[in-house]
Formats: structure tokens, C-alpha cells, sequence
């Protein structure tokens, strides 16, 4: 067998037989080879394009807003009746409701009966949003001693609940029933009521948001004049009739003319027949 010399063609082989690299030798680097990657697919409303397509937060702010489709219908209870408080309620309607309030035959409260309104009261709380402002007797003749206007008082009232509702939803217009000047209530408007497209007609109650308004106001006037029955120990009537009167003084006979104004809306001429005059005495039966 013939000996190699050191150095020879074998360099780089070790005595085991496997090959050692010579340190000396320069050695040729090749860069690496990038990893093969699969094109996604996009499929729009998948995950797969979520890297492929605009951030969720781009898009939103691009999208306008939808116009609101609801509106508002205001009404009032309360104003002719001597005992008790006004009442204004507002509801917010929109289209898909209108089934529900028909099915209810929600119309004008004054053409339900008080059991019945009682009834619809704790329905339509229910279905729809709703605000109420009461506004006791005590309160009633310290406005009016200010405003010395029913009407300004009524538009406080209404401009008050457009107010609470447009700040739970928003709304494109709201209705309510015409009366005294239609810009009493537009002058009461806050800041998001100045914003809203405010409509007054004649027997707005035709509106069914009107109507579930005005049934709203009066479920909660009948509510407070039993409070205040209950309150005196006298059942108080509704309206401004002569017996009205005759309830009043033995109101005063029995608490002092100076508890009037807690139960009475002192600036109906009601009150001045009631205290200038003495109680009647009831006359004996006659026998037959």
C-alpha cells in the first residue's frame, strides 16, 4: 500500500474515516433561502381576511350614521281640574311598535275609562320610552305665580320631557297638541331640543304616539289624586264642577285654608267662590 505524505489529497480526513474541515481551508456562505409562504385567500366576513383587508375601527368611520326614524309624542293631563297636578308624559315610537299599540287600541285617554287607562299605562311602560314630569300643586301655583300663564307652565312641561327622552335615544321630530303660541314651547327647548323638528296640530291624540302620551299622563294625574285622597282623608274629585267647590271647603274646614294650595290650582276661579264664601249646611231629608 502506498504511503501518502502528510499534506497529500487526504487532508481533512481523520483516522476514524469521516471528514473534519480544515480550518485554514475558506469556507463559501450562501444566504438562506426565504421560507415558502402560502398566499391567503380573502374571503370577505371571515377570518382568513382579516390581515388582508382595512381595520374594523377605518371602516366605522367612514360608515354615516343612520338617520333616527322614531319620533316624540307629548300630552298633558290635569289642566282642567281644579284638585291635583299637571301631568305632561312623552313617548318615543318608531315604526315596528305601531302593531303593538294597535293591538292595544291605544287612541285619546280621554275616550278610555279610568280602569282601563290603568291597565294600558303598565303595557305601554313597557314597551316603549317613555318620560313623566308631575307637577304637584305646590309647585304648579309657585310657577304659575311667576309665569302667570298656564300655557309658558305647559310648554315647561313638554319642552321637559322631549328633554328626557332625547337623552336616552335620538329622535327626528316631535308632535304634541297646539295650544296658546306655538313658540312657548319652542322658547323652552334646552340644547338637544333645539336640534329636533317641533310640530303642534289641532287633535294631535290622532298621532298614536300622542295617544300613548296623553294615556301615560293620565294613569299618573289619576295615581297622584289618589295619593292626595288618601293624603287628606277626603276623596277629591276630577274637573272644576260646583262639587269640586264643595269638596275644597270642607278641605279648608278640616285642614285651614293655608293647606288649600297643596291639594288645589289656587289661580282657578274655584277658589275664590271657596273662600269667600261659608260652607253650605246640607239640609235635613225630607220625609216622604
Amino acid at each position: 500500500m502506498e504511503n501518502k505524505k502528510p499534506g497529500s489529497g487526504d487532508k481533512g480526513v481523520h483516522k476514524g474515516g469521516s471528514f473534519r474541515p480544515d480550518k485554514n481551508r475558506p469556507r463559501h456562505f450562501h444566504p438562506p433561502r426565504p421560507p415558502f409562504r402560502r398566499k391567503e385567500s380573502v374571503v370577505h366576513g371571515t377570518q382568513e381576511s382579516l390581515k388582508m383587508e382595512k381595520p374594523a375601527k377605518a371602516e366605522a368611520e367612514v360608515k354615516l350614521a343612520p338617520k333616527p326614524t322614531g319620533w316624540i309624542g307629548t300630552d298633558e293631563s290635569g289642566k282642567g281640574d281644579y284638585f291635583g297636578p299637571l301631568v305632561v308624559a312623552g313617548v318615543y315610537l318608531e315604526d315596528n311598535l305601531l302593531p303593538q299599540l294597535r293591538q292595544l287600541n291605544v287612541r285619546d285617554s280621554k275616550k278610555i275609562s279610568d280602569s282601563v287607562i290603568k291597565d294600558l299605562d303598565f303595557r305601554l311602560r313597557s314597551i316603549c320610552r317613555y318620560s313623566v314630569v308631575v307637577i304637584g300643586p305646590e309647585k304648579y301655583n309657585l310657577l304659575y305665580s311667576r309665569m302667570k300663564n298656564l300655557n309658558r307652565i305647559l310648554a315647561w312641561g313638554h319642552a321637559r320631557v322631549i328633554e328626557n327622552i332625547l337623552l336616552q335615544v335620538d329622535a327626528a321630530r316631535a308632535l304634541s297638541d297646539q295650544f296658546g303660541d306655538e313658540m312657548y314651547i319652542k322658547n323652552a327647548l334646552m340644547k338637544l331640543g333645539k336640534k329636533i323638528r317641533l310640530e303642534q296640530r289641532p287633535g294631535a291624540e290622532s298621532d298614536l304616539a300622542v295617544a300613548a302620551a296623553s294615556i301615560l299622563a293620565r294613569a299618573e294625574f289619576l295615581n297622584r289624586m289618589d295619593a292626595l285622597s288618601r293624603e287628606c282623608g277626603i276623596i277629591l274629585p276630577k274637573g272644576a264642577s260646583p262639587q269640586a267647590e264643595e269638596v275644597a271647603r270642607k278641605l279648608v274646614e278640616k285642614l285651614g285654608k293655608e293647606n288649600l294650595e297643596k291639594y288645589v290650582k289656587m289661580h282657578f276661579r274655584n277658589t275664590a267662590k271657596v273662600l269667600s264664601l261659608p260652607p253650605q249646611k246640607e239640609e235635613p231629608a225630607t220625609q216622604s
